[in-house]
């Protein structure tokens, strides 16, 4: 068999390579997210602020389509590595078996259970309009959500096997259709009825779906290294599956605890005003153009260092591990100077009040602090989870916001609501120095016996 270019490429130009363009594609899943709440935000405040308190059950949709994903691509490019080609094919059709399984759920959610989840964060007698635009937003996120669990499934097949540029192109096909329909069935233009917070909904799910689509058509022309064989898709092996949620559950778990926190968050800051909660949500979109391209970087790293775990190089995995850490810093280093010198124009891409920009200048400067730490831990976590270790991430992640984020703001909403954001550079602190201690511990245990 030919030799995989994971193990023969130089690590540094095989970084950039398959990490650049996950990089941007993510950049522009950064840009439609951002252009959901923009557009929303021309309706009004209370558009923007139903959107936001709905992102929690968006980000746990996620939360479970990227833990089936990430569990399939450390087994399929572990066995990529091992010169094992059926057992990439096993573990590429359970991991679309799971994400099967995953849209179920959320498809129930979406049919039976919004408006009970929108009702613990806002109610009908005092903001009846955010409650009316949030569950009309989310039914639809949730029912129709098959395509974001089949864009991701057609993007980790991708990443398993070096082949990210084909991410790149259904991920930012997607995106440019949400980006063009956002307005038209937002305000209804050229015909379409005028639909606000639903048809932000409308427009992603329609992004989602072509971009799935798309996304399986290119895995059958291009992906040559796996073959799903859908007709084999139910002939279940339980041991593979248990492999994938071994790996792909901390994943979840650590997204999942990340959907509590904007949950928590919310209602504390709706205790202070719907305003409070709309700054969060500007945050939280405009931060993923600090974040996302991370993740990106990410995408790129950890079939590399899986690769080589299986190929059983030591030093490709400590060049790989140490120049994602170096580039992650560099990203949201930039992203902290942005914020901090122009947190206005930020929060003006939402429309932003005159109070809103009183409370949310000070909130983005304070908050940006933490992005000096967080790339070294967005990396780390995802080396963590290459290397077969996942619930290192899942223990970091539940620290830093549960253990100590939620709390934090919780005892400091008692003082103001200034006071309630320091909870994020406070956090942060604590999770890279487990990061740190967790990450000199998996180098002695594993990847110094390689």
């Amino acid at each position: 068999m030919k030799e995989n270019k994971m193990g023969v490429i130089p690590v540094g130009k095989l970084l950039l390579t398959m990490s650049l363009p996950m990089m941007a594609s993510m950049l522009v899943q950064a840009l439609y997210n951002i252009v959901d709440s923009v557009f929303v935000s021309r309706v009004s405040e209370n558009a923007l602020t139903a959107v936001s308190l709905a992102f929690p059950i968006q980000t746990l949709i996620i939360a479970f389509a990227n833990g089936v994903g990430v569990g399939m691509n450390a087994l399929l490019s572990r066995a990529l590595g091992e010169k094992r080609p059926d057992e990439a094919n096993r573990v590429a059709r359970h991991g679309m078996l799971l994400m099967a399984a995953c849209y179920l759920i959320f498809l129930v959610f979406g049919l039976f259970l919004t408006r009970p989840f929108m009702t613990t964060q806002v109610t009908a007698d005092t903001d009846p309009e955010i409650l009316e635009y949030g569950v009309q937003y989310l039914s639809i996120a949730c029912v129709f959500s098959f395509g974001i669990f089949g864009q991701i499934l057609s993007e980790r097949l991708f990443q398993s096997t070096g082949k990210t540029v084909y991410s790149m192109v259904t991920q930012a096909t997607g995106a440019v259709i949400n980006i063009i329909l956002d307005p038209i069935m937002i305000f209804g233009l050229l015909g379409f009825p005028r639909m606000e917070a639903a048809g932000a909904a409308v427009a992603t799910v329609i992004g989602q779906i072509t971009a799935a689509v798309l996304g399986i058509v290119l895995n059958a022309l291009k992906n040559t290294e796996i073959r799903l064989e859908v007709k084999k898709v139910f002939q279940v092996n339980w041991n593979v599956i248990k492999r994938m949620l071994i790996i792909g559950v901390p994943t979840t778990v650590m997204q999942a605890i990340g959907s509590l926190m904007s949950y928590v968050m919310n209602r504390i800051l709706m205790a202070f005003s719907s305003t409070a909660a709309a700054v969060f949500g500007a945050y939280f979109k405009v931060q993923s153009f600090v974040c996302m391209p991370v993740f990106g970087l990410n995408a790129g790293m950890v079939p590399i260092i899986a690769y080589n775990y299986g190929a059983r190089s030591r030093v490709r995995i400590d060049k790989c591990v140490k120049l994602s850490i170096l580039f992650g810093e560099l990203i949201t280093v930039l992203g902290f100077v942005v914020f901090q010198l122009f947190p206005d124009k930020l929060l003006g891409f939402f429309d932003a009040s005159e109070y809103m920009l009183e409370i949310g200048v000070p909130a983005l400067r304070i908050i940006s602090i933490h992005f000096i730490l967080c790339g070294a831990s967005i990396v780390i976590g995802s080396v963590f989870q290459a290397l077969g270790n996942g619930v290192y991430s899942a223990i970091v992640s539940f620290l830093r916001q549960v253990v100590v984020l939620l709390p934090v703001a919780y005892v400091f909403s008692k003082i103001s609501l200034s006071a309630v954001w320091w909870c994020f550079p406070i956090a942060e602190t604590v999770s890279l120095a487990v990061s740190l201690i967790l990450l000199r511990r998996i180098y002695k245990n594993v990847v110094n016996t390689l």
